[in-house]
């Protein structure tokens, strides 16, 4: 796999439970967090699904045109072939989430995760926890995972997206 193609399980249209408004959720192959109670398990897999290249999820998404989310497996398991696509999507004007099993402050102690920050405008994080899983929550499993609103918060001080 080059740096200019992701593994991609499937995309997901018009679908209104990956973030607010209708939107084109792209599911990335591999993780290595392995949930318990997962309900994505065939994501774990590096090798599944199917090598797009970036072009090709870009013209997906325009001929879509909608905003975009990024989940898996974890996206940021894969950060240096994902930054292209996520650059592309930004300076294109599309708003991004982006789930991740890692917390906001790893991702923001991590050099090369956090480089991923500037490009998304939320990110919803940490791991799905079976015994915190609250079907009543917007756009997350378990009562741990935050909808963080990258633009406002900083290390050590996270600003929530209210839904």
């Amino acid at each position: 796999m080059s740096e200019n193609t992701l593994r991609v399980l499937r995309i997901v249209d018009g679908t209104s439970v990956d973030g607010p408004g209708l939107r084109t959720s792209i599911y990335f192959a591999g993780c290595t967090h392995h949930c318990e109670g997962c309900h994505n398990r065939q994501s774990w897999d590096f090798d599944g699904g199917e090598e797009m290249t970036v072009d090709e999820i870009l013209a997906h998404v325009d001929e879509q045109d909608f905003n975009v989310t990024l989940s898996g497996g974890d996206p940021l398991a894969r950060i240096d072939a994902l930054l292209p696509l996520v650059r592309r999507l930004s300076a294109d004007g599309r708003h991004v989430w982006c789930y991740t099993g890692h917390t906001y402050e790893q991702v923001c102690a991590d050099e090369s995760l956090s480089r991923i920050l500037p490009y998304i405008e939320v990110l919803v994080d940490g791991p799905f926890i079976q015994s915190l899983r609250d079907i009543t929550l917007h756009f997350r499993g378990s009562s741990n995972q935050r909808l963080v609103d990258v633009r406002n918060s900083r290390p050590g001080s996270v600003a929530l997206y209210i839904p």
